[in-house]
């Protein structure tokens, strides 16, 4: 929750006085910042400051007269729990989108919006008819939040070469090719993570995301503007950046944004807050839509970045294993948090670990039937006995990003049989993702249907997509592939990392979700249109054979797993305690037949 010495109750009659000095009858609050980021930082958190909701995704509407707060289907039940009923009806975005509440609660009506915390793309979902959508100059919830933290500021640091794996300068000549030949002057940044990545920076601004907040231009011969105050790079930063990458305090931003005049400039609808577009156009430049350019290289990780990702899953592994082998002696009776944190401890042995890549999802019995629930201290769960536990976690290392799944059957008894037979066809799902080879070109949403097959044959499903992109000590959650029942036409190419992790959930009683992360790689298998693509698995946990129903597995299958098991004993099992390994080495015995 925000913190604030201003009541939660009494900060809409603060905002909507300020809309209507303001001149409009409402406004719109998006969950994302000035850079339209994943995670915001506290300053930044206007949604959560107003309506009480911190979940990852949603917005809210407040008008004089009426209130909504919309997220979609992981959050419906957080939503019910933080926000205050009596000032704020709740909806399902998808079901219920904003622009039919607000057709119907704010015909004739002006609305208003901030333009740096907005996209075209987010303008375009909210249009209602006789609704006028009008951008402020002053943010109203800025004015009424007289207790808002201060903007971060941390040091700005270099992401170093053996890391990276390509200069900056090298990715600025590449992207500026790029624009040569799509005819563009220039190319306007406002991804965080994009200007991460090219200029080969890291810094703290956002939690679980290693970004600086700052814009950026990048110019059609390989000029680059980093707009961020130089007074936080870190000592010789400027040099390791360059003559070619001018460093800029943000109050220069509108003004250097005046001598695009008469310049073609690239903007991403998606990622790009409107006033860029309003700003360039009113100097005379020529905006023109486009992706941000430096997504799909960012998604395709070179070597080294793809031998650093392999390094933090061997990390990871090790840390899994020792957690793991916790709980084979203390689960029952440990709440959520305290396992949370138990987990973070094993991966803070390491001296490379950062921080958290999201936060942990670690949820008993009912709680993990919600796909993203996240524990609270004081309102978490106790793991009982005879009971599913599901942990859902990821790390931050300063040459990789983390996710992983599992989920573990606290005993002592044996689990009943329709939860083996649940979680084995889960499992089946990720072995035939993991095990798909496919050729260049094809789509995630081609390979949903295999990690789905297995649970509509006996008319089970999950709402969530399979696989998202993770970034290379960046966001978790990376684009532009993904691996999901909603198409997207970017194709899974080698050097690209997805994860794998189809689930069940079971309302009021548990939820199953198995996660691994894996790299495309070319198959060594070649046809006679040539050479195939398939996937390497990062991720090295053992999967619990407490829960696996044999039977359900073909041969094919029942040969996958126990190979996996084997390689996370040889890869994991070097570097473990004596009392982990012996642990590990029961967890990954071979499953046969004869055992079922």
């Amino acid at each position: 929750m925000t913190v604030s010495s201003i009541p939660l109750n009494e900060r809409p009659a603060l905002v909507r006085k300020a809309c209507e000095a303001l001149g409009v009858s409402g406004f719109i609050i998006p969950r994302g910042d000035e850079y339209l980021g994943e995670y915001v930082a506290p300053c930044s958190d206007r949604l959560a400051w107003l309506t009480g909701f911190t979940g990852s995704a949603g917005l809210a509407v407040l008008l004089l007269d009426a209130a909504a707060v919309f997220s979609d289907g992981r959050y419906t039940v957080q939503m019910e729990e933080q926000v205050p009923h009596e000032l704020w009806e709740r909806r399902h975005v998808t079901l219920e989108p904003a622009s039919d509440w607000l057709t119907e609660k704010a015909a004739g009506l002006r609305v208003g919006y901030d333009p740096k915390l907005v996209s075209r793309s987010m303008l375009a979902a909210w249009a209602a008819p006789g609704v006028e959508l009008v951008p402020l100059a002053v943010n109203p919830i800025d004015q009424a939040w007289m207790d808002r933290p201060s903007a971060p500021a941390s040091t700005i640091v270099e992401q170093p070469l053996t890391f990276a794996g390509e200069s900056s300068t090298s990715k600025r000549e590449r992207l500026a090719a790029f624009l040569m030949r799509s005819s563009q002057d220039a190319v306007v940044l406002a991804d965080c993570t994009s200007i991460a990545w090219l200029l080969n920076i890291r810094g703290n601004d956002v939690p679980l995301t290693p970004v600086a907040h700052g814009y950026g231009i990048l110019h059609a011969d390989g000029r680059a503007e980093l707009f961020a105050d130089p007074a936080r790079l870190e000592s010789g930063l400027v040099d390791v950046l360059g003559a070619d990458v001018a460093v800029c305090t943000p109050d220069l931003l509108e003004e250097r944004l005046g001598t695009l005049a008469g310049k073609v400039v690239r903007l991403d609808p998606v990622t790009t807050p409107v006033w860029f577009e309003t700003t360039l156009k009113a100097v005379g430049a020529k905006v023109v839509d486009g992706n941000d350019p430096c997504t799909l290289p960012k998604a395709v990780k070179n070597s080294v970045e793809q031998e650093g990702s392999r390094r933090a899953h061997k990390l990871d592994g090790i840390a899994m294993a020792r957690f793991l082998h916790s709980l084979s002696s203390s689960a029952a009776g440990q709440r959520e948090t305290d396992l949370v944190d138990r987990l973070n401890g094993f991966r803070a042995q390491s001296s490379d670990y950062r921080e958290q890549s999201f936060d942990a999802i670690s949820a008993a019995g009912p709680n993990g039937a919600y796909p993203h629930y996240r524990a609270e201290v004081g309102k978490d769960r106790v793991l009982a006995p005879n009971n599913v536990y599901l942990i859902d976690s990821g790390g931050q290392y300063p040459f990789g990003t983390t996710d992983i799944t599992r989920t573990l059957w606290i005993g002592p008894d044996a689990a009943p049989q329709s939860i083996k037979e649940n979680f084995t066809r889960v499992l089946k799902g990720n072995i035939a993702l993991s095990r798909v080879r496919f050729p260049p070109g094809t789509t995630g949403h081609r390979l949903d249907t295999l990690a789905r097959a297995a649970l509509w044959e006996i008319g089970l499903d999950y709402d969530h997509g399979t696989g998202h992109g993770i970034g290379s000590y960046l966001s978790v959650h990376e684009g532009p592939q993904n691996i999901s029942p909603a198409p997207r036409p970017t194709a899974l190419e080698a050097g690209m990392i997805v994860s794998n992790e189809p689930g069940y959930y079971e309302p009021g009683a548990y939820g199953i979700r198995i996660e691994n992360l894996m790299l495309v790689k070319p198959s060594a298998y070649q046809s006679a249109k040539g050479i195939f693509l398939e996937f390497e698995i990062l991720s090295y946990t053992p999967i619990d054979r407490e829960l696996i129903d044999v039977t359900l597995l073909d041969d094919a299958e029942l040969t996958w797993l126990n190979a996996y098991h084997a390689e996370v004993l040889t890869r994991v099992g070097p570097d473990v305690e004596a009392d982990v390994l012996a642990w590990l080495e029961d967890a990954c015995a071979p499953v046969l037949r004869n055992n079922a």
